[in-house]
This record gives structure tokens, sequence and C-alpha cells, in this order.
């Protein structure tokens, strides 16, 4: 006969804690690290239930000493590594006077990816030209590494005259088709389910092209991320998963999206999607792993989640201040370094690279990213008022304009 249940017991909630408040000290304890180059690595054909340990350990290449380990190390030129250094350097660069022209009242806003850059680096220079990325906010590094023009990317955060969107996006929200970099939604977790539709799309048309999605670790939660793995998973769709797990969505920490009991790869072993886990700061193990992922999806093998293990070293954006909901000092004590340090230490180890070399080319990066922005100001500012017409907001809205709209435009020119 079976027992009552006891009806004095209370039900309760778990609510999770970030392992760091002001004041304190973080443990990270909670990464689940592993050593550099232990981590195998299989063939591009395994079935996705068969990686269920890579959703779990940790991909890392570069050990402390700047020495690439195991079968992941990829093999890769001295010239890559070096425009890949230069596309990283780049954006830190980049990054910092555009916070400053913020603090200026020159732009409205801006996202910084501080502590991120091998990440949007490393993965586009996997890729292949013709492939569209569908990005968050927070990476430009992929439009570095991809060359474009500096001056086009501040006139959109300056929504000036000569602002590629006509001010119609916040500022950071770029779009660059030239260059594989789909517009960014404002709208979060949204741009995983374009990734996936795109894909697709160059699949039915019979296309060689592939596509990559990008989305942060509190996104997750959103109910398009489980509606894109759905997709890519029943119809092979081919296309790259990146969730870039930095810890913090805003102020809220990485456990609440569920990275707590879990890891955010393992959803994707789950949904029959092969997942790897990688090292978000380690440089080799950006390009490996998106190197893989990509062969994976060109081969017709389907889809592939990766989760970017990282920090974001900065606040969330310049209205924010991380102090507020974490230790001031948690990038300093993050195990996994900073992309930059670590991939320079493996350059000076090759003899490609130098510390008086890295000291120049921060120079001269500092001048290009300084000419660019006065060439952008010479067509307005947030502080001076140059910005798109009025009449602007009508075009490229209809392939032809309505009648009302015709006539609204006439009164505002009249």
């Amino acid at each position: 006969m079976r027992s009552k249940p006891d009806q004095t017991t209370t039900l309760t909630l778990h609510v999770p804690e970030p392992t760091g408040r002001p004041g304190q000290e973080t443990d990270f304890s909670y990464l689940y690290l592993a050593k550099a180059g232990t981590v195998r690595r299989p063939e591009i054909d395994v079935a996705p239930a068969d990686t269920a340990d890579l959703s779990t350990t940790l991909i890392r290449v570069l050990d402390d000493d700047g020495n690439a380990l195991g079968p992941w190390a990829p093999k890769i030129s001295d010239e890559l590594l070096r425009r890949g250094m230069l596309a990283m350097l780049k954006t830190r660069v980049f990054d910092t006077r555009m916070v400053i022209a913020q603090r200026q009242k020159k732009m409205s806003f801006y996202m910084q990816s501080l502590g991120e850059e091998a990440i949007g680096s490393a993965h586009a220079l996997a890729l292949q030209e013709g492939d569209m990325c569908f990005p968050t906010y927070r990476q430009q590094s992929i439009l570095m590494a991809r060359n474009v023009p500096m001056v086009e990317l501040i006139c959109q955060l300056l929504s000036n005259e000569r602002d590629p969107l006509k001010g119609r996006q916040l500022p950071v929200l770029y779009s660059v088709r030239k260059a594989g970099f789909f517009t960014i939604s404002g709208n979060l977790a949204t741009q995983f389910v374009q990734a996936v539709g795109w894909a697709m799309a160059s699949a039915i048309k019979g296309d060689s092209k592939i596509a990559s999605g990008w989305i942060g670790d509190g996104s997750t939660a959103e109910s398009d991320f489980n509606t894109a793995l759905t997709f890519a998973h029943v119809y092979r769709a081919p296309v790259v998963l990146n969730v870039v797990n930095n810890q913090w969505a805003i102020s809220t920490f990485q456990s609440f999206a569920g990275g707590e009991s879990t890891t955010f790869a393992a959803r994707g072993v789950g949904s029959g999607i092969a997942s790897l886990r990688v090292d978000g700061n380690d440089f080799l193990a950006v390009y490996a792993a998106s190197q893989w992922a990509a062969e994976r999806a060109r081969s017709n093998l389907g889809p592939t989640l990766i989760e970017w293990v990282t920090y974001r070293a900065g606040p969330h954006s310049t209205s924010d201040d991380p102090s507020r909901y974490r230790p001031a000092d948690d990038w300093a004590h993050y195990p996994l370094g900073d992309p930059i340090a670590r991939i320079k230490r493996h350059l000076i180890k090759l003899g490609i690279w130098s510390e008086q070399e890295h000291e120049q080319t921060q120079k001269q990066l500092e001048a290009e990213v300084i000419a660019a922005q006065k060439e952008a100001e010479r067509y307005g500012t947030l502080a001076n008022g140059h910005i798109p017409s009025d009449a602007s907001m009508f075009e490229d809205v209809y392939k032809e304009m309505p009648p009302h709209l015709r006539e609204q435009l006439r009164q505002l020119q009249s």
C-alpha cells in the first residue's frame, strides 16, 4: 500500500546566485576547465550524441607558456596568425577610442568587446568569403578581421550625414552585407532563427555558402534559441550556432539562463546537434573549432553548436556600471586570461612577433583609428546635429513609394 506524502513538506525553489558580489572575490571553479591539449578531436562526421563529452569539457590549445598543444592545434600560417593578432589589437584600440568619443557626447551609446576579441577574429578567418554572419552587438572583431573601413563604422556610430544606415539603427548595430555581416537585430535572439533560415535557403538554392549565428548566454533563455535549434537539427541546416558565454547578461549572471548545473553546449547535444565547449580566449582553439564546424556544415553533415567560454571584461555598455553587481577586479582573476596576451606569447615563441613590434603596431593602429575618427567627424557628430535629412526616413522602405507617403514627403519639403 502506497504511503501518503508528508503533508508538512514545504516546496521550495532554487534561486541561482552569482559566484561573487561587489567586495567579494569570485570563485571561478564553476567553469569546468581542462588542461590545454587534452581534449580529443573527433572526425567531422561524428554523430551528435557522440559529442556529449565535448560539450561539458573545454577545448584548449594554448597553455600558459604560449605552446600550442594537442589534436586541436591548427595548421595555420604565420601570415594568418599575424592577421589574427592585428584584428584583435585593432578591435581593442577601436573600442577604447569609441568609448572616449561616447563620453565626449559625440555618440549616444557604445558597446565594447573587451576580453572577447579572439572569438570574432578567429571565427571570421576560419570562414570563407560569402558566408553570412548573424552577429550580436559584441562581434565587431569580425568586421575588423574582414577589413571593413573604419570611417564607415564610425559614421554609423555618430549617426551623421554619411551614416550608411541613415540613423535608423542604434550605434553599434551595424549592417555590412559585402562583409558577410547581417544587420544586427536589437531584439535579442532573433538573429539565431535568421541564421538558420538563411542557411536553409542557401541549401535550397544549391549554394555552397554557410551561415554563422551568434547569441549571448542570457539570450539562450529566449524561445527563439530553442526554435533555431529545432529547425537546424530537423533540416540539418548548414549553420554554425555560436553561444558567447561571457558570464553576464547585463547584470544577470549566466546561471539565471541555465548555465549553473549544465553547460550551454549541452543543450545542443540534447537537440541532436554536434556541440563543442571551447576556450574563447584561445585564438588557436577558436580558429580550430570554427574550422571544424564550418567544414561539417559545408559537407552536409549538419549544424554545430559552440559555446565560447569567455569573460566580459568591461561594462555591458556605456550605460552600465558593473561594479554595482560584481567584483571590480574580476577580470584580473579570470583563469583563461587576456586573449591578446595569450596569442602574443605564442607568436613571440614562434619568432614571428616581438614586444617591440607589438608596441609599434598598437601605436600605428591608434593613429589609424584617430585618423578615421577625424574623417568621420567631418560629416557630423551627435553633438553638432549633422544628421541624415528628415526626407531620408521615406527612402528604402517600399520599392515604389505609396501615394500617402509621397504626399507626406511633399508636405515635409514644402
